[in-house]
């Protein structure tokens, strides 16, 4: 046990000192899939304090391939993943106290977590939860860590409240797509890669290496050997209301959450996105074709699976018909649209 963090400890930029300060730290990770698993994985071994990890799902077969804290068996039994990672990150480091939560990421769920957390770090699905997550830490002064990856692409940056620009500054270099690891696929390089920057970024944070923070958004693609840094250091904009000289946290409030309503009657639930989202149908239609029979034209697209039928509009509402689960319509909504 004496030895279990030398290799670590010899790395100058982190030492004994920055070791005792790893095992004083409490990181939030939002999200228990991918990059939720590696990044929980990696700092587990590296020694934090503490460990929450929360997210909604359970240990589907298709995880597998790249979601590296589960197993066969978790599958087989649909364990919550979060109750399948706390039982091997525990087995990883019995040190480290780790706390889970089977639960949907939003404010109400996400607030009475926040207490003594030093880092936040995105492993979320979906830009809801990341805008939420951005509004959170900019109110309560946490600095969290971006992330995402599809495909064999993956992006990453680094918010620190009152440094950086944020989450909302950031818009206008981060198009939608509509792109999720279910409508194009996902190998796990990239999301390794994902997660070694973030982790790298998180410990800096840890051991107050703030100098050593990476400024840019990263982005790369891992198949075509592609690798991009844009400066982002003069796009913070100082109306920002996220982030700015008086800032009113708009995705905290309920009129910019993502909507759902049951059509009575219909058999369906219907999901309003906070602001339009306009899609590229065609783009989109190629994307869902491995999910049932797609139908385009220029007003909607609607795409038929074995047990559901989605109709997403030009504006970027959906309807999912055969379903009034409005869980398991979010569960679609996400895992398609992202």
């Amino acid at each position: 046990m004496q030895n279990r963090y030398s290799r670590q400890q010899l790395f100058h930029p982190i030492g004994q000192t920055g070791q005792q300060s790893l095992q004083q730290k409490h990181v939030l990770i939002i999200g228990a899939g991918a990059l939720g698993s590696a990044s929980a994985e990696a700092l587990v071994r590296a020694g934090i304090g503490r460990l929450t990890l929360i997210d909604r799902d359970y240990v589907e077969w298709s995880n597998l391939q790249r979601q590296q804290l589960y197993t066969e068996l978790d599958a087989q039994e649909k364990m919550p993943k979060v109750i399948a990672a706390k039982k091997r990150l525990q087995q990883i480091n019995t040190e480290v106290e780790i706390h889970v939560g089977i639960m949907d990421a939003c404010t109400e769920t996400l607030l009475p977590l926040l207490e003594d957390v030093d880092v936040m770090v995105d492993a979320t699905d979906n830009f809801d939860v990341r805008f939420v997550m951005n509004d959170l830490a900019q109110k309560y002064r946490i600095p969290w860590v971006y992330g995402s990856c599809v495909g064999s692409y993956g992006a990453t940056y680094t918010v620190v409240p009152g440094k950086t620009p944020c989450l909302h500054c950031l818009l206008k270099v981060m198009p939608h797509t509509g792109m999720t690891c279910d409508t194009v696929g996902i190998i796990s390089p990239a999301v390794q890669i994902v997660a070694a920057y973030q982790v790298a970024e998180v410990l800096k944070l840890l051991v107050g290496d703030d100098k050593a923070l990476r400024k840019s958004y990263l982005t790369f693609d891992v198949w075509q050997n592609q690798h991009y840094e844009i400066n982002v250091e003069k796009i913070r904009q100082f109306d920002c209301p996220s982030c700015g000289d008086q800032p009113t946290y708009p995705y905290l409030s309920y009129e910019n959450q993502t909507k759902l309503q049951i059509l009575c009657g219909r058999d369906a639930v219907q999901i309003r996105p906070p602001k339009p989202i306009h899609y590229s149908l065609d783009q989109l239609a190629n994307q869902l074709r491995s999910n049932g029979e797609v139908q385009v034209n220029p007003y909607l697209l609607s795409c038929q699976a074995d047990d559901y039928r989605i109709v997403i509009f030009q504006d970027g509402r959906v309807v999912i018909h055969g379903i009034q689960d409005i869980q398991k319509a979010k569960n679609i909504y996400y895992r398609l649209l992202g």
